[in-house]
């Protein structure tokens, strides 16, 4: 079976990761060792992206830090929401399928038959934004592109381990080691029997005395330098928004959106990290309904047709700036207090408190984090001053849906 690794470049990524959306109320970290327990225990490494996570092993060629092929990709085909692709790289065909900004499939394939009739059932399906295949492949409505001209050599989705000991042990014990072999090698240095050959004897346990000091003050340098990326490290909660700012800009993004269309009934609405997007249902209208009055009213917007009643609109959310922000008291207090700030107000509230890991120049780290899912009448600037006396605030998400004319929020809040 081949190594699920493509070289693009002269720099290798990482294909055939399993992709699950990141459930609410879940960390990545946790959620991949949660799905790794369920499904495939060979499974140690997971990124995550676009609230996806997606696991690997490092039996498929797979190791810490390398980048992740199809964040690549969908990040360079981020106007398509829906898009199927196959790429000849490697001397192997390479597929990737996405549906609705969820990653599907991921899978590098050994022949060009498997790949095609692979291609062949997936193309079947309706609604692809765009389809890629090789020319030679003679397939309708594709396109050919050079996977190349796709990867951008970022370093965005980048894998992390899932258990972090088993991945650290073994360098750890090689480097132990060493050192206790050339300890053991300057504490007894070498006998030389005192004939012709001394001389010759001396300057080679001379040499390569010189070159365990070299060796160890290498081991010393690249400890420093770790320190010095440790130090330098940002965290989650050192770019921040402000929390009025940020719940004011979904607000009116939301609402630049959700526009009213004749004939096109409005569904649900949502602002994440980066985008905000609406669906639309189709009434009494048509799709050039739509194209015409919406394109007057929400210039810029990215339109999706998932079907000929459905529509999805999506627009890029501007940068806010950032400072950092984390609470000083610990986990457990700040749960307390906003359980007791949501019982005054009588509504309820599901509070989670959760451990996130980041992988700090190799080192992982804990980072202590309040989890907080409500369902509220409040917009969101009047919902977001319940935390007003609460720093390393950030609202993750929050969506309305039109039928029941209810805001969901999701927010994080980092603490000791």
């Amino acid at each position: 079976m081949i190594k699920q690794i493509i070289t693009v470049r002269h720099k290798k990524f990482a294909t055939g990761l399993f992709w699950q959306p990141l459930g609410v109320g879940n960390t990545a970290h946790n959620f991949a060792k949660q799905l790794s327990k369920n499904t495939d225990k060979k499974y140690n490494l997971f990124t995550e992206y676009k609230s996806m996570i997606g696991l690997t092993s490092s039996r498929d060629g797979a190791h810490v830090g390398m980048s992740s092929a199809a964040a690549q990709i969908v990040d360079s085909l981020s106007e398509f929401v829906s898009f199927l692709a196959v790429f000849s790289v490697d001397k192997y065909f390479y597929l990737i399928a996405v549906r609705n900004g969820i990653i599907i499939r991921d899978i590098l394939i050994e022949n060009a038959d498997a790949a095609r009739k692979l291609y062949t059932e997936l193309s079947s399906i309706p609604d692809w934004g765009l389809l890629i295949a090789p020319s030679s492949w003679g397939m309708p409505k594709s396109q050919d592109k050079n996977i190349s001209d796709l990867i951008e050599h970022n370093n965005i989705a980048r894998l992390r381990p899932i258990g972090f000991m088993k991945t650290l042990f073994p360098s750890m014990l090689f480097v132990i080691l060493f050192i206790l072999f050339g300890i053991y090698i300057l504490s007894n240095p070498v006998k030389t029997p005192s004939d012709t050959g001394a001389n010759l004897n001396t300057e080679m346990a001379n040499e390569y005395r010189r070159k365990i000091e070299l060796k160890k003050q290498e081991i010393l340098d690249k400890k420093l330098a770790q320190e010095a990326a440790i130090q330098s490290f940002e965290y989650p909660y050192d770019n921040l928004p402000n929390v009025q700012e940020r719940a004011e800009l979904c607000y009116k993004a939301i609402a630049f959106v959700m526009q009213q269309i004749p004939g096109w009934n409005q569904t649900f609405a949502k602002c994440d990290s980066e985008y905000v997007s609406a669906t639309f249902s189709r009434d009494f209208g048509t799709l050039n309904d739509f194209y015409t009055i919406g394109g007057d009213l929400m210039p810029g917007a990215i339109v999706q047709q998932t079907s000929e009643d459905e529509i999805i609109v999506r627009v890029k959310l501007p940068k806010l700036e950032t400072a950092s922000s984390m609470d000083e008291r610990d986990s457990v207090t700040v749960a307390r207090d906003i359980a007791s700030i949501f019982q005054q107000i009588n509504i309820p509230a599901e509070i989670n408190n959760v451990t996130d890991t980041v992988l700090n120049n190799g080192v992982a780290e804990n980072i202590n984090v309040t989890e907080v899912a409500v369902s509220s009448k409040l917009i969101p600037s009047e919902f977001m001053y319940a935390f007003k006396d609460f720093d390393g605030v950030y609202m993750t998400s929050v969506s309305w849906r039109a039928n029941t004319r209810t805001w969901n929020y999701e927010v994080v809040i980092y603490t000791k």
